[in-house]
């Protein structure tokens, strides 16, 4: 689906990621959450919104022909129209910042969380929070996190309920 970058009065309230794709040079890509529009501008660049307060993880990887250059992954809630937000590189206006990660052992760390929550059939833009959190303190002191759990994943959903 392609998305205009404003509406017709020149606001949005979307949260914008522009994701590049050179292959071995610079890779850009959502590890999940709910698009809800893109715009391809070329072969490699385009453009994913999402709708206010949903989460989503992007990862960025630059290299060269003696590899890893950057690595980053960064777990972000979409920014709410009116309230103060974070700012990201490629993200617009920006968002809650939930994870920020750098360094390819500490990325696959995040990845293997990431894939953990998702054998377990839970999608990870609907994980609390508050994990995403956790996760960012423990691996930023080099400790070790907790593993999100079925029950834990039933209290943040009741929590969100009683909050909407």
């Amino acid at each position: 689906m392609t998305i205009p970058l404003t509406s017709d009065d020149g606001s949005n309230s979307h949260t914008f990621v522009h994701l590049t794709w050179h292959e071995k040079h610079i890779e850009h890509w959502i590890r999940f959450g709910r698009i809800a529009g893109e715009q391809h501008l070329d072969r490699h660049r385009r453009i994913v919104s999402f709708a206010p307060s949903s989460i989503f993880a992007c990862v960025r990887w630059a290299g060269n022909a003696h590899g890893t250059i950057t690595s980053r992954i960064d777990i972000v809630r979409a920014s709410v129209p009116g309230e103060p937000c974070q700012t990201l590189p490629f993200v617009r206006p920006g968002g809650d910042i939930l994870l920020r990660i750098a360094g390819w052992p500490k990325v696959e760390l995040v990845l293997g969380a990431i894939d953990s929550i998702e054998a377990m059939g839970i999608e990870p833009a609907d994980v609390a929070p508050d994990h995403w959190r956790h996760i960012h303190t423990r691996i930023v002191v080099n400790e070790p996190f907790r593993t999100y759990t079925r029950e834990q994943h039933r209290a943040w959903l009741r929590r969100r309920g009683l909050l909407s």
